[in-house]
């Protein structure tokens, strides 16, 4: 395949492009190739949700990204993972869908994008949904992707959830109902006892379509452009350098890292830049690869003095039965995710806006050495992730090089406006007092460290900066608007050049209450219509 030509070319077979190619494909008169730099979803762990903790971490299906050292984390780089493989991040993560609140994206459409309003986007999301509650005005009852709900894995899930009633939050049994303050059992795409991912949800059954072509181990190296307007693309794979011309659009969804970095080795990019790694200035876009988003994260574990976790389904002959009533079943603990409760918290004194959220999975989270045995508990225990809703701060996306096969360079920004770490030094606050209340705090053992080891917190902002993480939620990095700094406009369409879109998440102006999953695939359906009626 040396010069091939198609009506779109869509780069990127993670959660958004399947989605993208699946639905141009359904008109039979478009001609549609799907580019992937990682290969087939093909692992058989990656369908069983329990694998997640060896699937989410597997060097073969992960970009496995390391940041530039954190100025504001005692210069430590962090590990971000992304999806290499068909299905993207949806194939190998926690499996959550948590769409955020309603004013998200009624922000987004205040900030310069009409049409990506709350009620906007409300039936792209049900459109996307098969939702074990079935059709409702907020969920949609026979979609593509399989939402279930989540359920107790293990007793401290419940005593948790009532230790946060006890603190003053809600209980409720939707968490994508736009309640605050509240906690629950979380969505996940997960149906059936197996993960949901649009790899398997919208790109398989177009499969059998004989206009959709998928490239896996390809590599896009840049986006061609010829009097403004996008042509084709150039890319390699294991057999050599290829070509590919597009006759309509190429729509990128490479990710928030990768997208950007394709615009800039395309020439499409903040000028100076681009002039400093000797790439020629086609389009000077200063916001591409800027307004990078994340979730800094916190992790806090705590021993229980009773027989409460999920470690009790961990040894190995629990496994072994486990594993055999999964097979014949599709139920157990290997039937959910890690973090089956959730919720969305004030913290005391801090803008009440300024929400923050709690994950939490009924067992020690702890990488001891790597491999399957490396990271199962050796006692019982709960662990919680605390992060930012919408944090203030941003990084940014930049060349490390010219070369394709260089890695972009990550520079997260995390706290570096003001604020941020004092909400995260109150959020943490909060969940430290909330686990204490009864009945968790019957069973509460000590708070223990990174490495597993008791750990007494003496001086949280210091604790933060020394252990600090992040959630692998980038989003930001092609914003969305209609200003002198957005990348692409409401429709997507990269500013200046024509027959060239982005849809993924880095096109979100602002980061979401919740995990990008699902508006991600709520962007690609969106995204989908709009470039099939162009």
């Amino acid at each position: 395949m040396s010069d091939t030509t198609f009506d779109y070319l869509v780069v990127g077979g993670g959660t958004a492009g399947c989605v993208i190619a699946a639905r141009l494909a359904e008109n039979p008169h478009n001609r549609v190739a799907l580019f992937e730099a990682g290969g087939l979803d093909s692992d058989p762990l990656i369908p069983i949700p329990g694998a997640n903790v060896v699937t989410g971490a597997a060097p073969r299906l992960n970009w496995s990204y390391q940041t530039e050292p954190v100025p504001a984390l005692n210069d430590r780089p962090l590990y971000w993972a992304q999806g290499r493989v068909l299905g993207g991040s949806g194939t190998i993560n926690g499996m959550m869908y948590l769409r955020g609140l309603p004013q998200d994206y009624d922000g987004w459409r205040d900030a310069g994008c009409p049409g990506w309003g709350w009620r906007d986007v409300l039936p792209w999301f049900r459109r996307t949904e098969r939702n074990i509650r079935g059709e409702s005005e907020l969920h949609g009852g026979d979609g593509p992707l399989a939402v279930a709900r989540g359920f107790a894995t293990a007793p401290v899930c419940d005593l948790f959830l009532q230790a946060a009633q006890a603190s003053g939050l809600g209980l409720v049994d939707d968490l994508n109902d736009g309640s605050v303050h509240a906690v629950g059992y979380a969505d996940m795409s997960i149906g059936a006892g197996r993960r949901s991912s649009t790899a398997r949800g919208w790109l398989r059954p177009a499969l059998r379509r004989g206009n959709l072509i998928v490239l896996t181990g390809a590599l896009v190296e840049r986006v061609t452009v010829e009097n403004g307007r996008a042509t084709g693309i150039r890319w390699r794979d294991r057999k050599g350098e290829h070509y590919s011309r597009a006759r309509r659009e190429v729509i990128l969804s490479a990710g928030a890292v990768n997208s950007p970095q394709l615009l800039m080795l395309s020439g499409i990019g903040p000028a100076q830049e681009l002039a400093a790694q000797g790439i020629e200035v086609v389009q000077n876009l200063p916001g591409v690869g800027a307004n990078l988003q994340n979730h800094p994260t916190v992790k806090l574990m705590y021993r229980t003095t009773a027989p409460v976790s999920a470690y009790s389904h961990l040894r190995m002959a629990a496994m072994a039965r486990g594993g055999v009533d999964y097979l014949i079943r599709r139920r157990g603990v290997l039937s959910s995710g890690l973090f089956p409760v959730a919720g969305l918290f004030r913290a005391p004194g801090r803008d009440p806006d300024a929400l923050m959220q709690v994950l939490m999975a009924p067992a020690l989270i702890i990488r001891r050495k790597p491999g399957v045995l490396g990271i199962l508990p050796r006692e019982h225990g709960f662990s919680l992730l605390i992060s930012q809703g919408v944090p203030r701060s941003r990084g940014r996306v930049r060349l490390r090089s010219a070369d394709p096969t260089d890695r972009a360079m990550i520079e997260p920004g995390y706290f570096s406006a003001p604020g941020d770490m004092e909400d995260m030094i109150a959020g943490v606050a909060f969940i430290r007092d909330l686990v204490r209340r009864s009945p968790l705090g019957d069973v509460l053992g000590p708070e223990l460290d990174p490495n597993g080891q008791p750990f007494t917190p003496r001086d949280p902002e210091a604790e933060i900066r020394a252990f600090c993480t992040t959630s692998f939620h980038a989003v930001g990095t092609c914003r969305m608007g209609q200003d002198a700094d957005a990348v692409v406009g409401p429709d997507l369409r990269v500013r200046g050049i024509e027959g060239l879109r982005v849809a993924d998440a880095s096109v979100m102006p602002r980061m979401i209450h919740g995990s990008p999953y699902a508006p991600v695939v709520m962007i690609a359906e969106k995204a989908a219509d709009m470039i099939g009626n162009a």
